[in-house]
């Protein structure tokens, strides 16, 4: 087992696992922002696994979840918009959640494009890092906003 690969087992293990506990349990207001933060780190570990197991393969994974992901919790969001918008979170727990979504991407991305060939894999990692900062900010917005897409809560 090398680093990529540990690496890839502990996000799984210590991220994705309390999160999925997350979707799975508590108020709808939590259980779709676990759901964002499941995709964030899954796309995240498969990044890791494709270093690891030098399979190329898991990288095209993980672009499709990154796009696919912020547009399944938007969905979210538009049907159960009544129940999102009776359920407002604490700012303490959207700043949390906005942080636990966006600070991996970086850590993640920023090494494995320096392991990675450069060129069109490169690209690609890039691209799956910005998507994720961008699909995870447009969520967070859109399941904090008030009604009538004001400002943010907290």
């Amino acid at each position: 087992m090398n680093g990529w690969l540990a690496g890839g087992c502990a996000l799984l293990l210590c991220g994705v696992l309390p999160a999925l506990c997350g979707v799975c349990t508590g108020p709808v207001r939590r259980r779709v922002l676990a759901q964002n933060l499941v995709t964030v780190l899954a796309a995240l570990a498969l990044l890791l696994l494709s270093q690891g197991w030098a399979r190329p393969a898991y990288t095209d994974m993980a672009l499709a979840l990154a796009v696919l992901g912020p547009a399944g919790t938007l969905v979210y969001e538009r049907l159960l918009g009544e129940e999102l918008r009776a359920d407002r979170p604490p700012a303490a727990v959207t700043r949390a959640m906005t942080v636990l979504s966006t600070v991996p991407v970086p850590l993640v991305v920023v090494p494995v494009c320096a392991a990675a060939t450069p060129g069109r894999t490169t690209v690609k990692l890039l691209l799956v890092g910005c998507l994720l900062m961008a699909g995870s900010a447009v969520c967070m917005r859109a399941l904090t906003s008030p009604p009538g897409g004001g400002e943010p809560v907290g």
